[in-house]
């Protein structure tokens, strides 16, 4: 999931057929539920969950839509959620079936049916969206829904697919509302998850009401949030402080989160064990100067990681030399070995036998705030060390415009954020480095999209270690994306507010419904 969160635990997804209960969220008696106000900079490129894949947007659909699976509290392991029960049928792993539940409702009253759940993700693919959660679906090759039941039959094995269903690419939208081929306008969200949107500005608010009526797996009874959007870190600083917000979750200035000690007695620090990874990106259309190896492979021998780290996010990232961050199954250190210094004499060198001109002159994208501002004054520094390139620096402060601009190929090269969907190491591959990935970046190489397929046939995540650091291995060399930090995720919540340690947990989930009041 694109991003504006490593040390956790390695984590192996088990596949099984799972039940559970006929649950419905009530009323917990005598607890205060006035609004809970929770400040983020993240940024909502759309409401429909067919347009967006990015983290800002899948922070809403946790709350506004249900999947057929998600993931509980504290799990790398899918449980149903929509459905009564989900599992593969065969032990080639390539027919996986869901019985639903027969009481679900969205919001506008609908029944939710498994109609409903293969139009949604059926639609997601005819759409197609660029900044869509097309690839996470690749895999599906044909849906039926008969009765109470869904089957996805699959094109190659995928041992992953419980998970991927189980994330913003499955919320399941109402067929009689939502355009099979095009996008929903407007703010109307007709979902079934544990929240309502009551009301919603664009980059401003979101207001949000437990939904009484939800039924899943979710047991707890959230009270209700006014989710606050800020444009800059500073300025949702400067609301907390001045205790306009009760809560916070990404981003805060580096300076600020560099200062934050657990034992603060004025609010609750959680440094929540997160999956955020940022990534430089290449451009590698024919139309980019970047399409050639030889320049991104010099890129490479020019980037300090160390230096980002300490002169922008003031120690609070740490260097990545690989796709996949550490605690995960496949992290290696490919680009480490690969570069082992900033050795501008050796990015002329490269340059100069691929009979390049130089300085090659390029422009370099991104998501403009006061902190990545920072960040790409110091790439643009970096990458002209040696005279191989000449930057030009375009921040752009409007997300979607960002996002847009950077999948119609405006760019030569591009800082993107990335934070997992579920927690697999091949959601770090094949999302990023794939055939039509979601960069958007135009890379496309047969052995690493063999060697991605090769992972979705295990079972046994464990497995797949070589497999990952193989892939590793190959985009070191070929250089699509340079992998530059990852981070721990932070959550504020004053001290009456109780549950922030489980707002975020690594598996793409927002729980704002943990959120209360002491």
């Amino acid at each position: 999931m694109r991003s504006i969160r490593l040390r956790i635990l390695v984590m192996c997804v088990v596949l099984a057929i799972a039940g559970v209960g006929a649950w419905q969220l009530l009323p917990d008696s005598g607890v205060k539920k006035t609004q809970i106000r929770l400040g983020t900079t993240d940024d909502v490129s759309s409401l429909d969950p067919a347009l967006a894949y990015d983290a800002g947007s899948w922070a809403l659909y946790s709350a506004l839509y249900q999947s057929l699976m998600t993931f509980p509290r504290g799990s790398a392991t899918p449980e149903p959620d929509a459905a009564k029960e989900c599992g593969f049928t065969d032990a080639s792993l390539r027919t996986f079936s869901c019985t639903m539940r027969d009481d679900l409702h969205f919001s506008n009253g609908n029944r939710l049916t498994a109609e409903d759940v293969k139009f949604s993700l059926d639609r997601v693919r005819n759409i197609d969206n660029d900044s869509g959660p097309g690839p996470l679906l690749t895999t599906i090759a044909k849906i039926d829904a008969v009765g109470d039941k869904v089957t996805f039959h699959l094109k190659t094995r995928d041992a992953t697919f419980a998970s991927k269903i189980a994330t913003g690419a499955g919320a399941i939208v109402d067929h009689t509302v939502y355009p099979a081929d095009k996008g929903l306008e407007g703010t109307t969200v007709a979902g079934s998850g544990p929240y309502v949107l009551k009301a919603y500005k664009k980059g401003v608010s979101a207001t949000l009401e437990p939904n009484t009526k939800y039924k899943g797996a979710i047991t707890r009874t959230g009270v209700p949030i006014e989710v606050e959007y800020f444009k800059q870190p500073e300025a949702l600083d400067k609301a907390w402080e001045q205790k306009k917000v009760d809560a916070t979750h990404r981003e805060l200035p580096p300076k600020v989160l560099s200062a934050l000690t657990p034992g603060d007695t004025s609010a609750h620090v959680n440094e929540v064990a997160g999956n955020e990874t940022r990534n430089l990106i290449f451009n590698v259309r024919k139309s980019s100067p970047m399409n050639q190896v030889a320049l991104r492979q010099a890129a490479a021998n020019l980037i300090d990681r160390s230096r980002l780290a300490s002169e922008v996010y003031e120690g609070t990232v740490e260097p990545l030399y690989s796709l996949i961050p550490q605690g995960y199954a496949g992290h290696s250190t490919a680009f480490f070995d690969t570069y082992t210094k900033v050795d501008p004499a050796k990015a002329k060198e490269l340059a100069a036998d691929a009979g390049v001109h130089t300085p090659v002159t390029i422009t370099l994208g991104y998501s403009a705030t006061s902190v990545t501002d920072r960040e790409a004054a110091l790439l643009k520094k970096q990458l002209e060390n040696g005279g191989v390139f000449k930057v030009k620096l375009a921040g752009e402060s409007d997300w979607t415009a960002f996002q847009k601009n950077y999948t119609h190929g405006k760019y030569d090269a591009y800082a993107v954020g990335w934070i997992a969907d579920y927690p697999d190491a091949e959601n770090y591959s094949q999302p990023l480095v794939g055939t039509e990935n979601s960069y958007a970046n135009a890379f496309s190489n047969a052995r690493i999209d063999s060697l991605i397929n090769e992972t979705q046939q295990f079972s046994d995540r464990g497995r797949t270690t070589q497999l990952f650091r193989d892939i590793q291995d190959m985009v070191a060399e070929q250089v699509p994306v340079i992998p530059l930090w990852q981070r721990t995720d932070y959550v504020l919540t004053n001290k009456d507010i109780s549950g922030g340690q489980y707002l975020s947990d690594g598996t793409g989930v927002w729980r704002i419904w943990e959120l209360g009041w002491l």
